[in-house]
């Protein structure tokens, strides 16, 4: 089992996210994480999932969600040069003693202190996984009170020719 970050392109319509992880869910995919958003045309969104698959399976569910109704393009980034950011939000406990050795961490990894109160710090950090878990780590001791993730975005580098895809159009069956 390998851990696959799945991109697809789809219309902007009511429903469609629910097809493509209730697709996904139907075949006994773990979704660990799931982001959706607008993309530069108006009428379409992306939709980034990671989950944790064999290569097979996945083949076969990457095709079947090209199929789905409204969704145009599914690419699976796996093994394909791609970017992939995640957005954390995170509030930590803060005193007078503590403040700016969070402060100081919070710079070390290029995180921005979004909101100030006299017992706490909010923290906005954007990168990769592997960093943002590298972030989270370290500001743990001092007391995470709440954290939000977004889960990965991503884009194949380049013109994206090489990643694996499945399209509504494509005759894959």
């Amino acid at each position: 089992m390998e851990r696959h970050t799945l991109s697809a392109i789809v219309e902007n319509r009511f429903g469609v996210l629910v097809r493509v992880a209730g697709m996904l869910s139907g075949r006994g995919f773990n979704i660990e994480t799931l982001n959706v958003g607008p993309t530069h045309v108006p009428t379409l969104s992306r939709i980034t999932a990671t989950v944790i698959a064999d290569e097979h399976a996945l083949d076969r569910c990457v095709r079947a969600l090209g199929k789905l109704v409204n969704v145009i393009t599914v690419e699976d980034y796996t093994g394909v040069e791609h970017v992939a950011r995640e957005l954390v939000v995170v509030k930590v406990s803060a005193d007078k003693r503590t403040r700016s050795e969070i402060i100081e961490l919070a710079d070390l990894f290029r995180a921005k202190i979004i909101d100030v109160s006299p017992a706490s710090l909010i923290i906005e950090f954007t990168g990769n996984e592997g960093k943002a878990s590298a972030f989270l780590g370290l500001i743990e001791p001092y007391g995470i009170l709440e954290l939000a993730r977004t889960g990965q975005v991503a884009l194949a580098r380049g013109e994206g020719a090489n990643a694996r895809a499945a399209s509504s159009d494509d005759g894959q069956s």
